[in-house]
């Protein structure tokens, strides 16, 4: 069994009569990438900021590596003595010192230090580097720099509070992806805090989605994708549309046609199936079920959006070489055979069923 580097427990934090964090339990395995994902206001910097110690827990508890660091009123480790490191939304560089001293700031002093700090500049590509000071650095630069030092004290893990936010989208996406490599190469532990669906999906091992102070689901980037267990995820993880269905033998009965895929449910259950764009197939017929709505080009691709007969509406990711005018009659169906989720009310009937 993986050894576990944080343990969260029924976490809760308020605020005067503003519940911000309820109930929350999470286990980040030592060498994985966890984020935290959900809207303003979810509650995910506050857990954030519980497991670093900025705040302490109305009740809960909190393990790093082991050691009880918060238990609700009776143990609360201080910061500096939790072997967490820090990367904040804004760096926190300090301006006055060079990005050598930076990085040594916290790090014994003497040559070990300077070592230390030499070795983890190199190590975010910034060997040479030291000298300089922050205000001469682009924002790339100062991201590495701040990983660097979050990094030289070799933390048990690593915090990071939307570490991408500041910079512009073209260097996020390459930056991201530059910071996901130097973690694995490290064989760092870290939890992001993030409400960045992509950014989520790329970066991790698991995703954890918060919603109003809770967690809504806890999976890998597939799972929370593809199988979610909640309206709410369903929705927040990108488009999604809701087809109308009715539970009949061994599937569900809708407008696209049998989906032979078998629930729990008893037949005559009114369901909904959760369709992504790419979920949706799409060929020209003047006596198809669906008339494109409108279209949107993103490039590689057309994402169209059908009215279906029945008022339900859907989209259709197609290459781009597939070009059809608004208006266009067409026949959509499922476009593949894997199992789709399917909805009773708010939850997926992998929920009710307890996966």
């Amino acid at each position: 069994m993986l050894a576990t580097a944080v343990f969260c427990h029924n976490l809760h934090k308020s605020f005067g009569d503003l519940h911000v964090v309820n109930a929350v339990s999470l286990r980040v395995t030592r060498g994985q990438i966890l984020t935290l994902l959900g809207p303003s206001g979810c509650g995910k910097t506050t857990t954030l900021r519980l497991i670093a110690g900025f705040e302490r827990p109305d009740s809960g508890l909190i393990e790093i590596s082991g050691q009880t660091v918060a238990d609700g009123q009776k143990t609360n480790v201080p910061p500096e003595k939790r072997r967490a490191g820090m990367v904040f939304q804004d760096y926190a560089i300090f301006p006055h010192l060079s990005v050598l001293e930076n990085v040594r700031f916290g790090l014994e002093k003497g040559k070990a230090g300077q070592a230390r700090a030499e070795e983890m500049l190199a190590f975010v590509g910034m060997a040479g580097l030291g000298n300089k000071m922050p205000h001469e650095l682009s924002g790339g630069q100062q991201q590495r720099v701040a990983l660097a030092r979050a990094l030289a004290p070799n933390p048990v893990v690593l915090l990071l509070d939307e570490p991408f936010s500041n910079l512009d989208a073209a260097l996020r996406a390459s930056v991201r992806l530059e910071v996901k490599q130097l973690l694995k190469e490290s064989q760092a532990t870290a939890v992001f805090v993030t409400h960045d669906q992509e950014e989520a999906l790329l970066l991790s091992d698991e995703v954890a989605v918060m919603n109003e102070g809770r967690l809504e689901q806890v999976g890998s980037p597939l799972q929370v994708f593809h199988q979610p267990r909640t309206r709410f995820v369903a929705t927040f993880m990108g488009q999604s549309d809701f087809l109308p269905g009715q539970v009949d033998g061994r599937g569900v009965m809708t407008p696209l046609g049998y989906l032979a895929q078998p629930t729990r449910l008893p037949s005559g259950t009114a369901v909904d199936v959760l369709l992504r764009a790419n979920d949706a197939h799409i060929v020209v017929d003047e006596k198809g079920n669906g008339r494109i709505r409108s279209r949107q080009f993103v490039g590689i691709a057309f994402i169209y959006e059908v009215a279906l007969e029945n008022g339900s509406i859907v989209h259709s990711w197609q290459p781009h070489t597939l070009n059809l005018a608004e208006g266009t009659a067409v026949q959509v169906s499922f476009a593949h055979q894997r199992n789709l989720s399917i909805f009773h009310g708010d939850f997926s009937t992998l929920a009710m069923d307890g996966l």
